[in-house]
């Protein structure tokens, strides 16, 4: 079995979560009330996983800053040994969207050489394990409406708000 380590942390705007194994970032868990409900939310790999906020240092620090509306970038090498091909090319062109852009669910597909799997592409998104580093935010309707968001859409708007992005 990989080594698998998590922290939580708080932010602005709730606390979040981390888990990473040593071939990259796995999980993320987007704020919530309390550290509880991150480690909740990091499900039952927190069991077999160390908590060491150390080698997260870095990262939590990127988070702090992006909430408080600076530009922050997620290089991070990502784990994404459970994902399928689709969704491995749907996350991939995902985190292509810089800071403070958008795109649509149809821009998206045809990105990825699919242009009729927009839907498709919804549902890969809808099941992103790394919000945010994943910016699964910035993906919106052809109509330039919010569409889904697992994490709800109060949360897509304030992620959206903090990067100066105003959407109908």
């Amino acid at each position: 079995m990989a080594t698998l380590v998590y922290c939580v942390f708080g932010t602005r705007h709730g606390w979040m979560g981390v888990l990473a194994s040593e071939a990259g970032l796995s999980r993320i868990i987007l704020p919530c009330r309390s550290a509880e409900d991150a480690v909740t939310k990091l499900g039952a790999h927190t069991e077999n996983a160390a908590q060491l906020p150390a080698p997260f240092a870095d990262l939590i620090a990127r988070f702090k800053s992006y909430f408080q509306a600076q530009r922050v970038d997620f290089p991070d090498r990502l784990d994404l040994s459970g994902a399928t091909d689709f969704q491995r090319s749907v996350w991939e062109a995902a985190r292509a969207i810089s800071w403070g852009e958008t795109r649509s669910y149809q821009w998206l597909a045809s990105h990825i050489g699919k242009p009729r799997a927009a839907r498709a592409v919804g549902q890969a998104l809808g099941q992103n394990p790394l919000p945010i580093i994943v910016p699964c935010h910035r993906v919106l309707s052809t109509n330039g409406k919010l569409g889904g968001f697992t994490g709800g859409l109060d949360m897509k708007r304030l992620l959206l708000k903090t990067e100066d992005i105003t959407v109908q």
